[in-house]
């Protein structure tokens, strides 16, 4: 008796944090994947791509130059937003502007940013199962990306990670702060504003207008604030090389649509089809999956029009019996709305795998398939992006598998996107 007593009394003291399964084995994990990185950085040659570049650009900028168009490295001008000139200033500080010390601290970004995904993921434990969380540290392509090529989308999807785990903790009144943070990662690069619908969906389905109003004026403030220099001295040559979002991208490069020739790549009625698939995609998930419990995105907009002309004293959340967003609809949301955008990017260059790869086993399992095309969809993928140079059939397979990917999450069911917690005040009320 005193023993089964002492056994109990242990168990309650042991921390809720080794409790559960997924938490040691994501900490091992980290650890694991730790001294890889440690590993690859001593003994993997460096592979020269953009730093060079970069830290030309930023000598500049540190120089005392305003003017984007006369900001240049060996790979041409500067196309970034400003933000990436200040976060490359502090990384050529902390460096010297030399590789190997760079390399070390962009290993610690990649432990930082897997340790992130990983929260995530333990947000939302029903959707992967423990052992498939070791797919996020099985990319080769990953790694080189971050501690071999030293690419500043690195840091800007930490950043879009960070966020999206401030969004899980349901702390919505802090929703400015957190797209001030989203926000940021797209000053250093715009890739981020894949995440823009799909965040904009959840913040109307989360705040109230005013909220909503607050958070994008914050955005944009900060874009303002973090160009401000270069938008007082040579405002159009900042906005034409920071947001020219008509570049077109050279064809041998492209990893996702070598197959297409090269005349049609480059053509603009190639570029309007993509967005207007883009658009009609995320248009057609907004409405029969995002919001298909609301009754669709007109119902949503009807019921939000119509909390507008509430009492005061009454709320969204109050109707809602004061709901939340589910953690997995948040992530769902994102990721998705994220993924579209990468189908139907024009090009994907090797760098941009890390826009979405994170995500990938998160979005395999919450499509219907059995495990096994799971595996082989993930692994397919990974092998896409590891044929270099990328050819006509590797960038076909690698479209097939995306579209695969697409066509499950279509036919998987829809999650409710609430949660649903008793409202005590109503309760006095009864």
């Amino acid at each position: 008796m005193e023993a089964s007593s002492s056994r109990a009394s242990r168990s309650r003291n042991v921390p809720d944090l080794f409790k559960k399964p997924k938490i040691p084995f994501a900490l091992g994990l980290i650890m694991a994947d730790a001294i890889l990185v440690a590993l690859i950085i001593a003994y993997v040659p460096y592979t020269k791509i953009d730093w060079d570049a970069y830290m030309s650009q930023v000598s500049g900028f540190l120089g005392g130059e305003r003017d984007y168009g006369s900001l240049k490295g060996d790979t041409g001008p500067l196309v970034y937003p400003a933000g990436f000139l200040y976060v490359y200033s502090v990384v050529q500080n902390l460096t010297g502007g030399e590789v190997y010390p760079a390399q070390i601290l962009f290993g610690v970004l990649y432990i930082a940013n897997l340790s992130i995904v990983l929260f995530i993921y333990l947000k939302t434990p029903d959707v992967v199962p423990w052992w498939a969380l070791s797919l996020l540290c099985l990319s080769k392509r990953i790694h080189s990306i971050f501690v071999l090529r030293l690419f500043n989308d690195c840091f800007a999807m930490t950043l879009l990670h960070a966020s999206l785990a401030f969004f899980l903790s349901h702390k919505w009144h802090l929703g400015m702060l957190l797209f001030r943070q989203a926000s940021s990662s797209v000053s250093i690069k715009m890739n981020v504003l894949l995440y823009a619908p799909p965040l904009l969906l959840l913040l109307l389905k989360a705040m109230n207008i005013i909220g909503v109003l607050s958070a994008l004026a914050s955005a944009a403030l900060v874009q303002i604030l973090v160009g401000l220099p270069f938008l007082l001295a040579f405002p159009v040559s900042y906005l034409a090389n920071a947001f020219d979002l008509g570049r077109v991208f050279i064809h041998f490069w492209s990893v996702n649509f070598k197959f297409v020739p090269e005349r049609v790549f480059v053509s603009k009625e190639f570029a309007v089809c993509l967005l207007i698939a883009h658009l009609c995609l995320l248009a057609a998930f907004a409405n029969y999956k995002w919001c298909k419990h609301e009754g669709g995105i007109i119902g949503f907009m009807r019921s939000r029009r119509f909390f507008l002309t509430l009492p005061s004293s009454l709320s969204f959340s109050d109707l809602l019996i004061s709901g939340s967003l589910a953690k997995e609809h948040i992530v769902t949301t994102m990721f998705v709305g994220n993924f579209i955008g990468v189908v139907c990017a024009r090009s994907l260059h090797y760098q941009f795998y890390s826009w979405y790869f994170y995500s990938l086993p998160y979005l395999l399992w919450r499509t219907s398939f059995p495990t096994w095309l799971r595996l082989i969809l993930f692994l397919g993928i990974e092998l896409c992006w590891n044929v270099y140079p990328s050819t006509p059939v590797s960038s076909a397979l690698l479209m097939g598998l995306h579209l695969t990917v697409l066509l499950g999450l279509w036919f998987a069911p829809s999650d409710y996107p609430y949660i649903f917690k008793p409202n005590l005040r109503h309760k006095k009320h009864k």
